[in-house]
């Protein structure tokens, strides 16, 4: 399908998308405060600059466009000027890719939402994952340590309210 616009109003209209609080980002950010989540946005400090750190559980997000990120599914490469954009997506998926093994690397949570997922009939669902997610991920971080007593076998484990000299009295 050829395109309907100039090259002139096609350079306007994508040089206007711009990579912080786009709508996709807006919804999830939205979700997450009205259920209670508190976050930071676009940490430099955090490999990969995700769109939405959550400290507290050491996740990172990022909300991904499905054509700037080539989201199978979803992303129609198009028709003029192809080359440009097969290897603009294609460098855009290597470089998440990379940042995603960074931030596990360093003991991160990384959780990507495509823009698709936030599509009205979607949304809820795929919150309700995050949600999950998340809960897992404070758990997982804030879980005691379980001892093992069984080398403590051989050893007298002393009293902390009496020496054992007063308990065989």
């Amino acid at each position: 399908m050829p395109d309907r616009l100039t090259p002139t109003q096609r350079h306007r209209c994508m040089s206007r998308i711009h990579s912080r609080d786009t709508k996709p980002e807006l919804l999830v950010r939205r979700w997450l405060w009205n259920h209670g989540y508190r976050y930071r946005l676009n940490v430099k400090g955090v490999p990969g600059k995700p769109d939405i750190v959550m400290r507290p559980y050491h996740t990172a997000i990022f909300v991904n466009g499905c054509f700037w990120h080539g989201h199978e599914p979803c992303c129609k490469i198009p028709q003029t000027n192809r080359e440009f954009w097969t290897n603009k997506i294609h460098r855009n998926q290597e470089r998440d890719l990379q940042n995603y093994q960074i931030l596990q690397e360093n003991g991160w949570h990384v959780i990507v939402i495509w823009e698709c997922q936030l599509k009205p009939n979607r949304i809820k669902e795929t919150m309700l994952r995050v949600e999950t997610l998340l809960c897992d991920y404070f758990l997982a971080l804030h879980r005691p340590k379980m001892v093992n007593y069984s080398s403590t076998e051989d050893t007298e484990i002393p009293m902390a309210a009496e020496t054992s000299e007063e308990y065989s009295r």
